[in-house]
């Protein structure tokens, strides 16, 4: 008789600072497929505050944004009954295994972090100590949880590749402790660029408010915004180099309505970047329609935020201090 066995899922770990609404380019490169993320695997969802306090924040909108991200988190489709979906200040043992790591992380490598260099140059009025630890706090996010996968962007690698080297040192001076992370390289996101210089990448900071789309910009705003996107002279729709802004719109498009490059070409033969633009306009507004009234549900449903945060803190909390009092055991620290 033949027995079959159902392998454990794989954790997948992934977080988002609650730093201002999210883009169009956040949720395409990055939030749509986390629905498919924690359907697949075995999920941990934070909204990582702890991350975005290395930038002074106002304490009121700081809690909102703390609000509205976990009420995004709902309104993509996470199910806080599937997936382990929590405010990462909730859970102590993030800040507790970040200081332990501090000191099995070498100053030099944390000087070689390209993102640090890069935001202390921005924010060069404060250049704190956890803007220059933050890669170790993130370690801790990811080996508090023993994830098997991590999904990182191209300028997280260099973060995922510093909790790899902490993890094997740790367990190397002591015996096998945390789960060594692996990137996660599901289907291609769209990277989506600015809509007025798409050599850039798409960022909420970018003072030019015509050059991203929220996620929860109006429909009449987002039809606005990519009529008036940079394109070219040439009037033809086809992916092309030198051709950056109707690549962009291409690859939105794309992501949209899951038609490849060739298909978008064959549709729009002969018509101009008007038309085209007005598809792109109608593609996004449908696409984040239900994300929008589903976050207008859970965002005004304080009492329901509230239960799905301590749900999830505590859900957390057992897996991050059984991580962390292995750790804490094998330091020698006396445990409670």
């Amino acid at each position: 008789m033949e027995t079959t066995t159902n392998a454990p899922k794989k954790r997948i770990l992934s977080c988002i600072q609650p730093s201002g609404i999210p883009t169009l380019g956040n949720y395409l490169g990055a939030l749509k497929n986390w629905k498919t993320l924690a359907d697949e695997f075995d999920g941990a969802f934070a909204v990582a505050d702890l991350h975005a306090i290395t930038v002074r924040q106002d304490p009121a909108q700081f809690r909102k944004q703390i609000s509205d991200v976990l009420a995004l988190l709902l309104a993509i489709g996470l199910d806080p009954e599937k997936s382990i979906l929590f405010i990462q200040s909730q859970v102590p043992a993030h800040s507790q295994l970040a200081w332990i790591l501090n000191c099995y992380t070498q100053f030099g490598e944390m000087s070689r972090m390209t993102q640090f260099k890069d935001k202390s140059q921005s924010h060069a009025d404060n250049v704190n100590v956890g803007l220059f630890a933050y890669p170790v706090l993130m370690a801790a996010d990811i080996l508090l949880y023993q994830a098997d996968l991590v999904p990182v962007g191209a300028d997280q690698k260099q973060h995922l590749e510093i909790a790899r080297d902490i993890a094997q040192r740790f367990n190397t001076l002591y015996s096998p402790t945390f789960t060594v992370p692996e990137p996660y390289i599901g289907k291609q996101g769209a990277r989506v660029m600015s809509l007025q210089d798409p050599l850039k990448k798409m960022s909420k900071s970018d003072p030019n408010p015509k050059s991203y789309i929220s996620v929860f910009d109006a429909p009449d705003v987002i039809s606005k915004k990519i009529k008036s996107a940079v394109t070219d002279s040439e009037g033809s729709v086809r992916f092309a180099d030198g051709k950056e802004g109707i690549n962009n719109l291409m690859g939105i498009y794309a992501c949209c309505t899951g038609l490849t490059n060739a298909q978008i070409e064959a549709d729009f033969a002969g018509k101009g970047y008007g038309d085209f633009k007005a598809a792109v306009a109608e593609a996004v507004i449908e696409e984040l329609r239900p994300v929008r009234e589903r976050y207008t549900q859970y965002s005004t449903d304080k009492a329901y935020l509230k239960e799905v945060a301590a749900q999830g803190a505590e859900r957390a909390s057992r897996v991050a201090n059984r991580t962390l009092g292995k750790v804490m055991k094998k330091i020698g620290f006396v445990l409670p």
